[in-house]
C-alpha cells in the first residue's frame, strides 16, 4: 500500500495539468489568423488548415451493433439536452472508468486480493457506461453541430488511456494478479488498439469488424465481470472443461486438457488478435493498392508497436520484480507511452502529416532495457536501474509519460479551439472565429 502514495501523487500531477485543458476558455473578439498566429507544439502553421479538410469515415459490420446496442443508443442520446457537449458525454463515461480503477486500487492493488462482490458488480457497470456514452458522443456531435477533429481527437485520448484501464482490471478480476499473463492481456490489447489506429492512418477508415475490440469485446469483459460478481475470482482458475461440464477431447495435448478458464482467455484473445492482424494488414493492403502505392513502407509503421514491445520484454526479462510487485505501475507507464503514441498517430492523421515513427517518451524504455541487459553484457558496464531502485525508476517514468501526455492533450486541444473558435466543453462558439468543419464525428 506504500507503492500507492507516489502513485497518487503522480495521479495528481496529471489531473492538474488535464483540468487546464477541461476549462480552457477561448475569449478573443478578433477573428483567428491561424497561419499567421503561433500554433501549437503538435499542429503547426504549414498543417493546421488541414484539419478543415478532415472527415471522418467509419466502418462498423457488427450485428450486435446494428440490431441490439445502436437502437439503444439512439434512444440514450435522446435524453441529453443539445446543450450538453459531445466531450462533455466522453469525459463523463471515461469517469466511470476511473471510478472502477479508484476501488481497485482501494480493494486489490496486487490484483490477486478478492474484492467485496458489489465491486465487480459496479465495474460490469461503468464499463458498459462507458462504452453507450463513448458511442453516442458521436451521435450528440451531429444533433448539435460540432462534429469536427477535436472530438475525434478527445474521444481517441480517453479510449487510448482506458485500453490500459480496463486490462488491469479485466486481470483483477480473472485473477491473473501480477503475473506474465497480463502482461500479454496488455501486449494484444494494445496491439489491437494500435492496429485499428494504424490501419485508420493509411486508409482514412475506421474499421470494426463483425467481432471488434470497441462493441462485443467490452460486452464480453462486461459479461466477465458480472459472472466474477456472482461466483467470484476463483471461477477463472477452474478447468473449463469441467465448468462448461464437457468432456475433455481426448486426442489434445495435455495443456488443452487442463486448460483454465482464465487460459482459455488469453487463447481466445491470441486467436482474436492474429485475425485482427491480418485484417487490418488486408485493409491497408488494398487501400493502398487502389491508390496504386507500395505496402511494405506501410508495415514500417508496425516497428514502433513492436519494438517498443521486444524492449519491454527485455526489460521485465531482467527485472522480473516489477512483474510480481510493481505491475500496475509498470503497465500504467506501458499504456500512457502507447497512448501518446497513437495520439501522435491520429494527430498526424487528421492534419496530414508525416507518420511519427518516433517520440521522447521512448527513450526511458531504451535505456532501461540497454542497462539492465546489453550494456552490463557487452561492456561489463554496472546496472544503474538495480532491483533495489527499479520501482523508484517506473515511478519517475510513470510521471513523466503523465506530464508529457497531459501536454500533449493540452496542446491539441488549444490549437484546435483557437483555430476553429470552439470551446473543448461547451456547444457554444466563439463570434467571429473560423466555423468548424463538416466533418463526421466518430462514434
Amino acid at each position: 500500500m506504500t507503492g500507492l502514495v507516489p502513485l497518487c501523487l503522480l495521479v495528481s500531477i496529471g489531473m492538474a495539468v488535464g483540468r487546464h485543458v477541461l476549462y480552457h476558455d477561448v475569449n478573443l473578439s478578433t477573428p483567428s489568423k491561424a497561419p499567421q498566429s503561433k500554433m501549437g507544439l503538435y499542429i503547426r502553421n504549414a498543417h493546421v488548415e488541414n484539419l478543415s479538410k478532415y472527415r471522418y469515415s467509419g466502418l462498423d459490420k457488427s450485428l450486435l451493433s446494428q440490431y441490439v446496442l445502436r437502437p439503444y443508443w439512439r434512444r440514450l442520446v435522446e435524453l441529453f439536452p443539445t446543450t450538453v457537449a459531445p466531450n462533455v458525454i466522453t469525459l463523463t463515461g471515461f469517469a466511470f472508468v476511473i471510478i472502477n480503477f479508484i476501488t481497485l486500487l482501494y480493494y486489490t492493488p496486487d490484483l490477486q486480493t478478492e474484492c467485496p462482490r458489489w465491486v465487480y458488480a459496479s465495474w460490469s457497470l461503468g464499463l458498459f457506461l462507458y462504452q453507450s456514452f463513448d458511442a453516442i458522443d458521436g451521435m450528440q456531435a451531429r444533433r448539435t453541430g460540432t462534429s469536427g477533429p477535436l472530438g475525434q481527437c478527445f474521444d481517441h485520448c480517453c479510449d487510448a488511456m482506458n485500453t490500459t484501464l480496463e486490462c488491469i482490471l479485466t486481470a483483477a478480476a480473472l485473477g491473473l494478479g501480477q503475473s506474465w499473463a497480463t502482461v500479454a492481456c496488455q501486449f494484444a490489447t494494445l496491439c489491437n488498439f494500435y492496429l485499428s489506429t494504424w490501419e485508420e492512418w493509411h486508409t482514412g477508415t475506421l474499421y470494426l469488424s463483425y467481432f471488434s475490440g470497441p462493441v462485443e469485446g467490452i460486452v464480453m469483459v462486461t459479461i466477465f465481470y458480472g459472472l466474477t460478481a456472482l461466483f467470484g475470482p476463483s471461477l477463472w482458475a477452474q478447468n473449463m472443461w469441467e465448468v462448461l461440464h464437457l468432456p475433455a477431447p481426448t486426442f489434445l495435448p495435455s495443456p488443452f486438457l487442463e486448460m483454465t478458464l482464465q487460459h482459455s482467455f488469453l487463447v481466445f484473445g491470441g486467436i482474436g488478435l492474429v485475425g485482427n492482424v491480418l485484417a487490418s494488414a488486408s485493409n491497408v493492403h488494398a487501400a493502398l493498392r487502389a491508390q496504386k502505392r507500395p505496402f511494405l513502407p506501410a508495415l514500417a509503421g508496425l516497428l514502433p508497436f513492436f519494438g517498443t514491445s521486444f524492449l519491454v520484454y527485455v526489460w521485465l526479462s531482467a527485472r522480473p520484480e516489477l512483474v510480481t510487485e510493481h505491475l500496475v505501475t509498470f503497465m500504467l507507464f506501458i499504456g500512457a507511452v502507447l497512448a501518446y503514441m497513437v495520439g501522435l498517430m491520429i494527430i498526424s492523421h487528421v492534419s496530414h502529416q508525416s507518420f511519427p515513427y518516433f517520440n521522447i517518451l521512448l527513450l526511458p524504455i531504451i535505456y532501461a532495457s540497454l542497462d539492465s541487459t546489453i550494456l552490463p553484457l557487452l561492456f561489463s558496464v554496472p546496472s544503474t536501474i538495480s532491483a533495489s531502485n527499479s520501482a523508484l525508476y517506473v515511478f519517475a517514468c510513470l510521471g513523466v509519460a503523465v506530464g508529457v501526455y497531459g501536454s500533449f492533450v493540452m496542446d491539441i486541444c488549444t490549437t484546435m479551439c483557437d483555430y476553429f473558435g470552439i470551446r473543448v466543453l461547451s456547444t457554444k462558439k466563439i463570434p467571429g472565429f473560423k466555423k468548424l468543419g463538416k466533418g463526421e464525428r466518430g462514434d
